[in-house]
Parts: C-alpha cells; structure tokens; sequence
C-alpha cells in the first residue's frame, strides 16, 4: 500500500468567520487574501490588523496560514509589496501563493526564508516549469486543474517538490492565467482578481457543431463547468503526490467551508488509518455536499479524462432551491458559531506567606516550555481559608482566552487566602504569557528592502532619446511581423516586401511544412519563425519530439514560446542556442518579471495585453532604469485576441470528438459572436474575443511605447482580408499614409483603458 503520511487539507477563506469555520472543521491550512495583491478582490478579505489577528489565530490553534499574493502587479505598483508584506511575514506568516514572477523575485530577495506556493495562475502543466520554479525558490507548486493523476505523478516523481491541487469546488473552463474573456469584454481581470465569470452566462453554439447538438436548446451554458468533487478518487489523487489538498471557495459562505472541510476531514483521515481497503464514501456524505452547492451535479474534473460533455453544467441553475435548515444549523452549531478553545495542563501552588504560583503547558505542543508566573502573596485566612475545590473552580474561567484547562490540579499548604482579583490576575498572566510563548515561535524580523541599483531618470531619458530621435527613425526601426494559425495567408505575406518575419503557428502549420515555409521566407529575405503550442502537455511533448528532426532542420530564425515547459523541453533536444521569443501569456507587468523572463532565456518579450499605453511606458521605462536595454519588445498590433484557452471542447460538448480541427461561433447575450477553434493536435480549445484589435490611427501612441517589432496576428481571416491588412498597417506605420481601414468592427483592446 502506498500510503503517503503528510497530507495537508487547504481550506478557503474570504473572511475571518470563514477562516474560524474551516479551523473548527478540520483544516490543516487555510488560504485567504490580504487588503491587496488578491485574486479574489471582491471576496470579504480583511485589512491588516484584521490579517495579523488571523495569523496569530490560526497559529494558536495549530493550523498555516497562507497569503494569496496571486495577481499580476503593474510596474507602478512593485515597490509597494515589500512594505505589504512585511507585517505579516514578521508575523509569522506561513507561506504565499504567488502569480507574478515579478512579486516572486521580490518575495525569494527581501523574504528569502518565507516559503513561496507557485500558484495556479502560472499554468503548471508539467514537471519541467515545476523543476525551473523549485529552482528559483518555490516550495510548491499548484497543479493546473486540468492535469491527469498520471501527469501529476510525474511530477512527484521527478522534482522534489510540495504539489498542491485543487480536489473540490467551482472549475475554470480556461486554464488559470490564460484568461482573458471577463478582461477583454467588461474590463475586469482575472489575472487582477476582478473576473466577472462570463463563463457562467449562455451562449448559442452556432455552426457545425450546433447541427448534430446533442441535448436540448435548453442546454446554452456550454463554457460552465460542474463544481469538482473528489471524494470518490481521493485515495487516487494522494497516490499521485497530492501533498496540499486545496478546496476552492473563497467567495463562498462559512458555512460552505465548515461543511466541505469537514467532509475531506473525514475521509481523508479514514483513506490514512485504513487504506484504499477501507476506504468507502457513504452516499449521505455526498448529498450534503451537493447540499451546500449544486451547479448541476459533480464532476471528478480531468484526472482521469482530458475533457467531456458530462463535466459541463449545460443547463441554468434554478433560481431557487429549498436549503436543507437541519443541515444548515447544525453547521452552524458545531463549526461556524463555536468556540474554539486550546486544551492546556496546569498546577497552581498555594501556600500561606508565599506568593501564589501557576504553572502551564499546552498539550499540542509539548516541546514549549512550561509557563510559570507567580501573584500576590498568600494571606493567612480570618475565617474561611480556601479548599482546593474552591480554588480549582475559580481558576477554571478561561473565559474568552484561546485556552481551555483540559487538566488542572492544585496544592495547597496551610490556612489560605486570596481576593478573587488576584486569582484573575495571576490566571490572566499566565494566559497571556502562554499565548506569547506560542505566537513568538513564529515571529521574524524582516531585513530592511534593499534599494535597486537601477539608472536615474535623466540616463533613462536620454537612452530612449538616442534609440529614437523621431518619429520617421522610430517607425524605420519598427519591424512588421505577420503571425499565421494556417497557410491561408501564407501567400499574401509571403509576397510583402514590407513584412519582415513570419511567425507560423505550430497548432495549423504541421512539421510536413516547416522547412518548405521557413526556405520560402529566406528566399524571400524574411525571418521565420515557430509558434510553439499555448499549452504544453503530453500531447505537445509527442508531437514535437516525434519530430524533432524537423524542428531542429527548419532552419528557423527563433522559437515563440507560451509556456514555460516549453524552455527546458528545447534544452533537451539540443535546441538551447535558438533565439526564443515569449509570447504575451508569459506576463512581463513589470521590469523584475521582465528581467526574470530574460534570465529563463527570452531574447524578445511581447508587451503585455492588460496595459494601456501609459502603463507600457511606465513598463518600458522600468526596464530601462534596471539596465536591460538588451530587452526585444514585440507588441500586437492587430488580432481576434485569444480569450480563453480550455482542456475542454465546445464542438466535443455540443456532438462529440471529431479529431478535426473546426471553427465554430458562440453567440453570446448581447449578440457578439466569439470565434472558437479547436486545435486537436495539441488538444486544446481557443476562444477569441469577438472584435479584432485594430491599432490603426494610434500611431503616434505606439511610436512613444516603441515596441521593436510591431505583430499582425491573423487566426480566422480569409486570405484577402489578410492581404489588406497588411497593406493597411504597412502603410500607416511604414509609410506615414492615412489610408483606409479595412474593416468596421474591431477594438482597441486595452490600450486606453487598461484593467484596475
């Protein structure tokens, strides 16, 4: 039997009742977020008094507290996290869970002992970029929710490292940190802890997959995941290497938390004492989790199957369900309302002429020292001196204090007498000291922040000033790239004398077509480029190192990267030399993130998609006062951006796996219509935003931003739309003409109005 001893029940709180709830309940850690730096910022989090009590609490009663420090931070906001984070690591803070590697590098620098969870948000697919950040610092990593039991085992067997998965609650239908859908339509970010779920909303799946739509019309929430539910496979998942199992709920109510933490409580202590041979889940149990929530029933997510129709939610929630009061309120009772006292042994000393004394230990930490205090000097009794019951009963009222006397004795010598205050007093004492001797365990003292050693404003300056003297000189430097998800627009650019790379995206462009297309582009005096897969996993790593001999034969100019599995997988198969581009997903908000890109092994950085223009200055001028003016940045002039990238399959989920690529169109409430792509050689969906971003007329905003490469990224145009957008932005930004759009519908993304 392969029992793994050390498991760790994470539970969620949005706030402090929950966090009590979840302590009540069972759980080994919770997980919550600060006044800031959140990715739950509409969750009730406390402000910092409130956090540093929540420490201090959740230390008292023996269980870790972890910070979720897990959104994407702008350049402007970087040199706050070090004030932010100081009174709670100084506090004793357990661990955070981070996002942006910015924020990491500035946590592993001015905290190096505070222990730092890779969140989810970074898309850990596999045990390369589990391998890369175990190296810079990371104590654990939070598996991406769509990996296998196998892929996570992998992980466990071959980095050394904490894995923390979720086992219940709400799924993303996109891999989290590759969503951008409530961002680019409503301006609330994921990534920024402000994700409006229109993944929740209905869509009409219009196109070939709507034809054979299984089900009825009815069945319109075709991107709403069911809530996961593990308890059938738990033994499965801890098998894999689950040490951290993480229950999602921030949002959720106490009572949600209470009940879900009590039920893993339970049948994971039962999967530890008995094993798999013991290890049955009573049908009660289930139903009272559906109970706390139903979406539509459970899923047991993707760890034992890569997508389906049955984990979707298709139809609407009702509006109203009768909430079980039995349920509710003994929930309340025993978990949400309790109060949660510490058992402690104490021996109190009473003797005539001597001061009283108390002695304390807490039973759950039997290394800690015993406490002794002692109080006013014994009196000799006028009348009644004090019984040991009477004493004993007195000294009993913890009152509201953390401790509760699970033992107490005492020893009295002579005719003894005390006033009632001095007895509270010296119990007082004791407590207080008690509760300091646990808490101070924890507490550090953070060295002061370093200051960076970056350039003044004035060298800053007058580099940007030499790397650009005008606006003709900036738009001759800037290069025009055409990115390409098939060969339809091949051709037209191809045959534009302007365009001075082709980016082919290894999702439509087989390995049959790399070298033909990479000797065309020479021929015609233009780089070329591979994009590589925006999701790298099992099916990824076969197709690429089946050929490898292609990749490596092509003669591409550089690599476009999406995820960070992809870095170490090149320098596997020898392929360490060729310049590698990191696409826009690989988040560069800031100048430490930047720089922590360029170390991974970046020669060209693509601009953030969530940034106006302001902030891409900012982010620029940034990178420039740190010294990395080597940075190559690429900026995205043109495109149906990419919204979501899922596990899952809208044409699967509406008639079934077909194994061809299809283009299909979800009409959503306000009648935009979102293409969708499935990329089956990779097995992953696209979702792009309705409306292409158009940067023409915005040329002198991207003239001061100064991106090195200016990107045209086609997905779902025809070919003649190709060809006349090129022209377009070849004249406009190549030739200073104000020639026509070619095109009515489109957005300016979020160059102007960025995200919160």
């Amino acid at each position: 039997m392969n029992l793994e001893p050390r498991v760790e029940i994470l539970a969620p709180a949005g706030s402090m009742e929950s966090m009590i709830a979840a302590i009540n309940a069972g759980a080994d850690a919770v997980y919550m977020g600060g006044s800031r730096f959140g990715a739950r910022a509409y969750a009730d989090n406390p402000e910092e008094d409130r956090f540093l009590d929540a420490i201090n609490y959740a230390h008292l009663h023996g269980c870790r507290l972890y910070m979720t420090v897990n959104t994407l931070v702008k350049e402007t906001e970087l040199d706050q996290v070090y004030e932010f984070l100081k009174p709670y690591y100084e506090r004793g803070l357990d661990a955070v869970i981070v996002q942006d590697m910015g924020v990491f590098a500035v946590i592993r620098k001015a905290f190096p002992d505070l222990p730092i969870h890779a969140s989810t948000q970074m898309t850990v697919t596999g045990c390369r970029s589990a391998a890369y950040l175990k190296e810079l610092g990371a104590t654990r990593v939070v598996t991406a929710r769509e990996l296998s039991l196998e892929e996570i085992a992998r992980i466990r067997d071959e980095v050394d490292i904490e894995i923390e998965s979720f086992v219940h609650g709400a799924l993303c239908y996109c891999y989290s940190g590759q969503c951008l859908l409530s961002s680019l339509i409503g301006g609330r970010s994921g990534n920024r802890g402000r994700c409006a779920q229109p993944c929740r909303l209905p869509y009409e799946v219009q196109g070939q997959a709507a034809g054979g739509q299984k089900g009825k019309g009815d069945e319109r929430y075709v991107l709403s995941l069911k809530d996961l539910c593990t308890l059938d496979i738990l033994p499965e998942v801890i098998e894999a290497g689950v040490y951290s199992l993480k229950i999602e709920g921030r949002m959720k109510s106490p009572r949600y938390t209470a009940g879900v933490v009590s039920i893993y409580r339970k049948y994971t202590d039962l999967y530890l004492k008995h094993g798999r041979e013991g290890y049955r889940v009573k049908p009660e149990d289930r139903a009272m989790l559906l109970e706390l929530f139903d979406r539509g029933g459970f899923t047991e997510g993707y760890y034992r199957q890569h997508n389906g129709r049955e984990m979707i939610a298709l139809k609407e929630k009702p509006a109203f369900r009768e909430g079980n009061q039995a349920l509710f309120e003994r929930l309340d009772r025993d978990f949400v309302e309790k109060k949660r006292q510490e058992p402690i042994t104490g021996h109190v000393v009473m003797r005539e002429q001597e001061p009283i004394r108390l002695e304390l230990r807490l039973d759950s930490m039997p290394e800690l020292s015993p406490i002794v205090v002692s109080g006013a000097e014994v009196q000799t009794a006028q009348n009644q001196p004090f019984t040991e019951e009477k004493l004993l009963k007195q000294m009993n009222k913890t009152g509201n204090t953390p401790f509760v006397f699970d033992r107490l004795t005492a020893e009295l010598s002579g005719a003894c007498f005390l006033p009632v205050q001095a007895l509270n007093e010296l119990r007082r004492q004791g407590m207080e000291q008690l509760e300091e001797a646990v808490l101070s365990r924890y507490h550090r003292v953070a060295e002061a922040e370093e200051p960076c050693d970056r350039k003044s404003e004035a060298a800053v300056t007058t580099a940007a000033a030499k790397q650009a003297d005008n606006a003709a000189d900036r738009a001759d430097a800037m290069k025009i790239c055409v990115s390409l998800e098939d060969m339809r627009g091949f051709s037209a650019a191809l045959s534009n004398q302007d365009v001075d790379a082709i980016y082919l995206d290894s999702v439509g462009f087989g390995a049959e077509t790399w070298a033909d297309c990479a000797a065309k582009c020479r021929k015609a005096e233009k780089a070329c480029a591979l994009i590589l897969p925006h999701i790298f996993r099992s099916e990824a790593e076969r197709y690429l190192t089946k050929h490898q001999d292609e990749l490596k034969q092509a003669g591409f100019s550089a690599l476009v990267l999406r995820s960070m599995e992809e870095v170490a997988f090149l320098r596997e198969l020898g392929m360490g030399d060729i310049p590698l581009i990191f696409d826009a997903n690989l988040y560069t908000m800031n100048h430490r993130a930047a720089e922590q890109m360029m170390q991974m092994g970046a020669s060209g950085l693509t601009l953030p998609l969530e940034l106006n223009s302001h902030e891409l200055e900012e982010l620029k001028r940034g990178v420039q006062k740190a010294g990395a003016d080597q940075v190559e940045w690429e900026m995205v002039a043109y495109g149906y951006l990419p919204a979501m990238v899922s596990a899952n399959c809208v044409v699967r989920t509406m008639r079934g796996c077909t194994g061809k690529p299809e283009l299909v169109w979800m009409k959503d409430r306000t009648g935009k219509q979102l293409p969708v792509r499935s990329h089956c050689r990779f097995c992953y969906n696209t979702i792009y935003n309705p409306s292409p971003l158009s940067l023409l007329g915005q040329e002198r905003i991207v003239e001061r931003i100064a991106p090195s490469v200016l990107r045209l990224a086609f997905t779902i145009e025809t070919p003649q739309q190709i060809q006349a957008v090129i022209a377009a932005y070849v004249d406009h930004f190549r030739y200073g003409k104000d020639t026509p759009v070619p095109f009515t519908d489109f957005t300016r993304g979020h160059l102007k109005r960025g995200v919160e």
